[in-house]
């Protein structure tokens, strides 16, 4: 059996949830590894839609293990509403089944009144954050300064290290930020009730998972947001805070790149975008709009409607290179049912350049006209095809298309959203 890295392919919302939630079957561990509740995985079974921010998407299968790793920065009073949410409707029965690592950063409330206040004093040059306090935690993770979930477990070093960073923290909001500061005892009397419920579930991840391992077990890491959002490889500054591509599965859990076995990523059939920063195929008209009611492409996390736009095989080419794609999973392909005419942008021009590759500087991108290619549409209900061979014959061009321009094979087919309205072509956990 395989080890496979499940990640977005563009700037997020793609989908990962379901494909997640799908290929949890195939697997023994399910291993989130970067970012924190600034993502939402929206996933449909049977008639119930339930959305995750924190928890791996495979928390809704019986018997596999959910592991939240190192590189994610994790709000207790989320995390605790998660599970509890999760267990009034019927899972999470085992609490050993669902693990923290030790080794994870705590986002503060001092993080989130930070992150919340900058944005409001940012005007034009807001980056979109969700306010969650992502960003100001991994500052902090990185400045040596965080506060970890060992820490929070241990009283003393929780009392020290608060008291070492709240000085700072409450003049960079009250002298800098003009917000209200915080003292140690209301932090230290809420957090303290937090780790009571978070004890149970911390342990030392990336030595279970290399057991796991060992003991030919598989692993399945699901990322969050995108490619394009990454804080070294996306359009910069307009990222995330965390490592979003492949890679970041490693760094995140503590676990070997030769471990490693396939990666899949994840686009949809257009392309949508949340937040500030360059969208050369963005849609500011009816067609735009339309794709937005019809995908429903409003953030699972924060309600903001999502900017809408055709297919870039530029984004699709990038993600397949700095990932390493051994396979492409085309999710909401039946939004685009009704459409006469489907465009697929296959090159940018900018000035009197054509450029076949995403330009490294964001003025660039920014200055960039799409090239589009124009494929026929189809009229036809598809989401029950359980076969490319029943889709439309458009909708097979499609399909093809996408996977000529991008440079790498589709291996699953997303119709609808519910669970089964999904066609898969190939099994990455299959190995040989």
């Amino acid at each position: 059996m395989a080890n496979v890295v499940v990640i977005g392919a563009q700037w997020g919302d793609e989908g990962k949830g379901k494909v997640v939630d799908i290929y949890t079957e195939y697997a023994d561990n399910v291993v989130r590894y970067q970012g924190g509740n600034n993502a939402g995985h929206t996933l449909v079974v049977g008639d119930e839609k339930v959305i995750l921010h924190l928890i791996p998407s495979g928390i809704l299968h019986d018997g596999k293990r959910c592991v939240i790793g190192n590189g994610v920065v994790l709000d207790p009073e989320v995390f605790i509403m998660e599970i509890t949410r999760l267990k009034s409707n019927g899972y999470l029965k085992d609490d050993s089944m669902l693990l923290l690592s030790e080794a994870l950063h705590i986002i503060m409330p001092y993080h989130k009144r930070i992150d919340i206040a900058r944005e409001r004093n940012s005007g034009a040059k807001k980056i979109g954050t969700t306010g969650r306090g992502i960003g100001p935690a991994y500052e902090d993770k990185i400045g040596r300064r965080g506060i970890r979930l060992m820490d929070l477990l241990d009283e003393k070093a929780f009392t020290r290290k608060v008291k070492e960073v709240l000085d700072e923290k409450n003049l960079i909001l009250t002298q800098l930020l003009g917000d209200e500061p915080f003292t140690f005892e209301e932090i230290y009397n809420e957090y303290m009730e937090y780790a009571k419920v978070l004890r149970k579930y911390a342990a030392d991840t990336s030595l279970l998972l290399h057991r796991e391992i060992k003991a030919g077990k598989s692993l399945l890491f699901e990322g969050a947001q995108g490619t394009l959002l990454d804080v070294d490889h996306g359009t910069y500054p307009y990222v995330t805070s965390s490592s979003t591509c492949s890679g970041g599965a490693c760094t995140g859990s503590g676990v070997s790149p030769r471990e490693i076995h396939e990666v899949v990523g994840i686009s949809k059939a257009y392309a949508t975008r949340v937040g500030s920063g360059p969208f050369p195929t963005e849609l500011l008209d009816d067609t735009g709009e339309a794709l937005r009611q019809a995908g429903r492409e409003f953030g699972s996390t924060t309600g903001r409607p999502r900017r809408c736009g055709w297919f870039d095989a530029l984004v699709a080419r990038y993600a397949v290179r700095v990932n390493g794609l051994s396979g492409i999973a085309i999710t909401k392909l039946d939004v685009l049912t009704g459409l006469e005419t489907i465009k697929v942008c296959t090159a940018y021009k900018y000035k009197e350049q054509i450029l076949d590759e995403i330009p490294a500087s964001l003025e660039v991108m920014e200055l960039c006209t799409p090239i589009y290619e124009e494929l026929p549409g189809w009229s036809e209900d598809i989401t029950g095809a359980k076969s490319l061979a029943e889709l439309p014959k458009n909708a097979q061009a499609y399909v093809t298309r996408v996977q000529e321009l991008s440079g790498a094979p589709v291996v699953l087919v997303s119709v609808g959203p519910r669970r089964d309205e999904t066609i898969v072509l190939r099994n990455p956990f299959e190995r040989g």
